[in-house]
């Protein structure tokens, strides 16, 4: 950071410091209880068109007091009246502009017959009039509005915001004449950076510097939007009273925010002597209902500006936030239609996969590119996916439990991730900005956006605070000198854009989840019913068809035993080929009923040491393998897992079974058992270098009775990667494999991590 010259010094403490603040932003300016001297106000009661209530200044104005004007009829005031009184009568109940009725005269007083410009608004339930000395209408035609007219026909379609601000304060100062004129927009902090400046020689420039927001409190920038022109023809000058302080008609101070000569804060005077400016004006700048900038007027005297010079800059202020509002408009529309294009790419991308994570998984640079994001991360009930430049995983599940409890599936956003979600202090080490929105309203299902610091230099003009004077008030910076500031910790802001589109995908993602949810209930239901009947029927024929085909078996033994000698050589062998079988057919039964009795029988959730089940299994087959060259590998202990331990040693039986069978061909064979956590769970592998299998069928391994390799090279029934799929299925676990042919096979089970006192 480095300071500018005439730094303040804050030496009080910041409970004080942060008093006078909020003082001044109560401050009541719209009731100030006087007005500027560079003309005078008289408050009608429109019921009996009589004044209510002066400036002390009419004293000077009309050498008239105010105590002689205050209960007369209007009539008796003013020349004219019935004409008067009509125009007063049409005035639009719904416009509190100052609305200039023409030219009056007084028919008493110093300016008797002299002609005064009269504006005129409803407000506070009571006519604001508001007089000042009238101007040459003609002159004014002559040459206000030519330059007006200019400005609007000159106004070109692809001109851009900036440009369109260059060429208003240049617009502006001719029309108005002050010494300085420049444009700011206010960011979404309030601060105003300087876009457009044109300034005589010897007067500062403050292009490309920003104005902090405290410089403008709440019921200031209220003020600008409900009135959109303000004048202060000298910061010196004396206000003048109300009389009587209060409006008669309320009982309550008046209130002046649309008034044309409404008096202003001492703070905002003391303010502009500061920076050496003794008159000046405001154009406010509005784009769809609010406070979008401000084009600033300055002089280094005190300058007067007409009514009819301060109503053609208000008409080009309403015309440049016309402007700003259609290209505003038009980008937001060109950009929305981006946004739109990759909702409908990635909607697009769910329906081919029939898969909400899968379709993003196929295109993550439309998912980065969407709101601009440098990482992002899709989190489901059992994966995590991360694209780009991403926090570490645990990390992300730590973000999206802080989601989960926020208790509201709104999209969360945040520029500063260390203030905004200071319970995650080390998230910020990778990333500063989070869009993030839930994609289930059941389940903690996030797409997460992120995107990296963008430390900044902020320019200002003079450092952004004030002083506390001994009365405890609060004084306005005197010095508006360069000051630089580093802004650390914040990314690149989320716009409203990006929000819109986040909102329009979630709705998007929602409703094809809500209808794969209502899919998956029918499906799963007929699923239930077929799988029943399935269960039902496999159990019937495979319990029906075991007593036959063990009496084939036993019969052709004790043929083959009892006639064996009297057959032939062929009958023999055709004994032999039904015995065979008869007996491969029972086995092929017994399996088919194991298999039907798996969705079946209850689970049984205890501790299981999968060490002592590898070494168990590995007893129980050492006939399958005595005498061969094979190596068993276990890197380390296997964890000790909550499942049902019959089930899952029928299961790594059936895996360690296959391990062995295909790598027989292998003059030296080595399995290898190990495992490792993911997530929330506990993932075996077993690997082997045996035969290895063709990935393109990896999808048919784990399905009844199919088979990779012929049956004359590896005996089998079809069945026992069915099986453990069904067990892995019912543990709510998971089975896959990799394979490459000649090089050897990896098949991989996963099991949730489970806590035996909830199972039980």
């Amino acid at each position: 950071m480095r300071r500018g010259e005439g730094d303040l010094v804050l030496t009080v403490s910041p409970e004080l410091h942060q008093s006078a603040i909020d003082n001044c932003a109560r401050e009541p300016i719209q009731i100030p209880g006087s007005i500027q001297p560079q003309g005078f106000l008289i408050v009608i009661d429109e019921t009996s068109m009589t004044i209510v209530q002066v400036s002390a200044n009419v004293s000077t104005w009309l050498d008239m007091t105010p105590d002689s004007l205050i209960g007369a009829p209007l009539s008796r005031v003013l020349d004219d009246c019935p004409s008067l009184l009509d125009q007063l009568a049409a005035l639009p109940e719904d416009d509190q502009n100052p609305f200039h009725v023409g030219d009056v005269r007084f028919l008493e007083g110093s300016r008797a017959g002299k002609p005064m410009a009269m504006m005129v608004h409803r407000h506070d339930r009571v006519l604001l009039a508001e007089f000042e000395p009238a101007s040459d209408m003609g002159s004014a035609y002559g040459t206000v509005y030519p330059l007006m007219r200019t400005f609007i026909s000159q106004m070109e379609e692809s001109e851009s915001i900036e440009a369109l601000s260059e060429r208003s304060v240049n617009e502006v100062k001719r029309l108005t004449g002050f010494g300085r004129v420049k444009a700011y927009r206010f960011d979404a902090d309030g601060n105003g950076l300087v876009n457009a400046e044109v300034a005589d020689e010897g007067y500062p420039t403050y292009l490309g510097l920003s104005f902090p927001g405290s410089d403008i409190p709440a019921q200031a920038r209220a003020l600008y939007l409900a009135n959109r022109i303000r004048v202060i023809e000298d910061a010196n000058y004396q206000p003048s009273p109300l009389v009587p302080v209060n409006n008669p008609v309320t009982g309550a101070p008046l209130d002046l925010s649309f008034a044309t000569l409404r008096s202003v804060s001492p703070v905002h005077l003391q303010y502009m002597r500061n920076m050496q400016t003794l008159a000046s004006m405001s154009i406010s700048i509005v784009v769809r209902g609010r406070l979008w900038g401000l084009i600033s007027c300055h002089h280094s005297t005190p300058r007067a500006v007409s009514f009819q010079t301060r109503t053609a800059c208000e008409l080009l202020g309403s015309v440049l936030s016309l402007q700003i509002e259609t290209k505003e408009a038009q980008a937001k529309t060109q950009r929305m239609l981006v946004l739109r294009r990759h909702i409908v790419q990635m909607l697009a991308a769910m329906a081919d996969l029939d898969s909400v994570t899968g379709g993003l998984r196929s295109m993550p640079e439309v998912l980065l590119a969407f709101v601009g994001a440098s990482g992002a991360a899709v989190i489901s009930e059992s994966t995590l996916d991360v694209y780009g430049e991403t926090p570490h995983r645990e990390k992300i599940h730590a973000l999206t439990d802080w989601l989960s409890k926020r208790g509201t599936h709104d999209v969360f956003k945040s520029e500063n991730v260390s203030r905004d979600i200071p319970e995650l202090p080390t998230l910020a080490e990778s990333v500063s900005g989070v869009l993030a929105m839930a994609i289930s309203e059941l389940h903690s299902n996030f797409i997460i956006w992120f995107r990296p610091e963008q430390t900044r230099v902020v320019t200002w003009a003079g450092k952004p605070e004030k002083i506390i004077n001994d009365s405890g008030s609060l004084n306005p910076r005197d010095s508006f000198a360069r000051w630089e500031e580093t802004v650390r910790g914040f990314s690149r802001p989320w716009d409203e854009l990006d929000i819109e589109g986040v909102v329009e995908l979630r709705a998007a993602v929602l409703g094809i989840v809500l209808r794969k949810a209502e899919e998956m209930a029918a499906l799963a239901e007929e699923l239930k019913k077929s799988n029943k009947e399935l269960e039902a029927f496999s159990y019937s024929v495979s319990h029906d068809l075991r007593a036959p085909l063990r009496h084939i078996a036993g019969y052709a033994e004790l043929l083959s035993d009892i006639e064996g000698s009297k057959l032939s050589e062929r009958g023999v062998r055709f004994l032999e080929n039904i015995g065979d079988s008869a007996r491969f057919a029972g086995t092929l039964v017994d399996n088919l009923l194991s298999f039907s009795q798996m969705g079946r029988s209850a689970m049984r959730f205890s501790q299981v040491d999968l060490t002592a089940m590898v070494e168990s299994i590995r007893r129980e087959m050492l006939p399958d393998y005595e005498g061969r060259d094979l190596q068993w590998r276990i890197p380390e202990p296997l964890p000790v897992v909550v499942a049902d331990a019959a089930f899952l040693h029928l299961a790594m039986r059936n895996l360690l079974s296959n391990a062995i069978k295909y790598t027989r061909t292998q003059s030296a064979a080595v399995i290898e058992i190990g495992s490792y956590q993911e997530d929330n769970a506990v993932v075996v592998y077993i690997r082997d270098n045996g035969v290895g299998f063709d990935m393109q069928y990896a999808g048919k391994l784990f399905g009844v009775f199919q088979r990779l390799h012929r049956m004359e090279e590896f005996e089998g029934t079809g069945i026992g990667l069915a099986s453990v799929r069904r067990i892995l299925e019912r543990h709510d676990g998971s089975v896959w494999a990799h394979g490459e042919l000649g090089q050897g096979a990896t098949f991989y089970f996963a099991l949730p991590k489970r806590s035996l006192s909830v199972t039980l």
